[in-house]
């Protein structure tokens, strides 16, 4: 079963989400606020594969409920549902934890269509798959593709599920010069429908984790012009 956690405090459109998802086969727990879904988060004994949080609501927002999301569940996708256009509030949302946004308003199949392709992601990285290597090792990092964990000289770093499937496209593609559409189209899927920027979030992101300074990196280069290559 397809578990999603909706939290979003307007009823209608809480109402619609929730009408289109559990017709495409989610399991859909509702919350109207940042706390009642934490403690539904928590009172769940089954995982839930995909948290879609507005940013607004009353109380406890959006972003603080996603880094608390993320902090119990590395391995969930999360989507934040926003009115609001700016940038800042884009990557406000990817630093927390976020695995992708929708600006408000949304079509039910842009809805939909961003859920499907998070949850084939979620639910590709549960799969074991004797096909692939369990580890791949690059100078001092070790991804384990069993476990989706990657460790650097055996100290694990907690990445999303987006930031593991990128290091995976580096890892598989060492020295290689890949462009923020191939990284997207690899990440995210074909029928992506946002803007290539959130490579360079998620970019931005991945180099605190794994560079020693991230303003001047020596794993996750950047290919001008084009996008980025890893070297180890």
């Amino acid at each position: 079963m397809k578990r999603i956690l909706v939290c979003e405090d307007e009823n209608a459109i809480r109402e619609f989400v929730v009408i289109n998802l559990k017709r495409h086969g989610y399991d859909v727990i509702e919350a109207a606020s940042g706390e009642s879904a934490l403690d539904k988060f928590r009172a769940q004994k089954e995982a839930v594969d995909i948290a879609l949080l507005d940013v607004m609501l009353p109380g406890m927002d959006g972003f603080s409920v996603c880094r608390e999301l993320r902090r119990h569940s590395p391995t969930m996708g999360i989507i934040m549902l926003t009115a609001r256009t700016q940038e800042a509030d884009k990557i406000n949302g990817f630093n927390t934890g976020a695995d992708d946004y929708i600006t408000k308003p949304f079509s039910p199949a842009e809805l939909v269509a961003r859920v499907e392709a998070l949850y084939r992601r979620v639910a590709s990285s549960k799969k074991e798959d004797d096909v692939y290597l369990q580890e791949i090792t690059s100078g001092e990092f070790v991804l384990d593709l069993r476990t989706r964990t990657l460790k650097h000289r055996g100290v694990p770093l907690e990445l999303t599920q987006v930031e593991f499937q990128i290091m995976e496209y580096f890892f598989t593609n060492p020295n290689k010069a890949l462009s923020r559409n191939d990284i997207l189209s690899h990440v995210w899927g074909e029928d992506y429908f946002g803007e290539e920027k959130i490579v360079d979030v998620n970019i931005r992101r991945l180099r605190m984790k794994v560079e020693q300074d991230s303003s001047e990196p020596h794993h996750i280069i950047t290919v001008w012009g084009l996008g980025y290559k890893w070297q180890a």
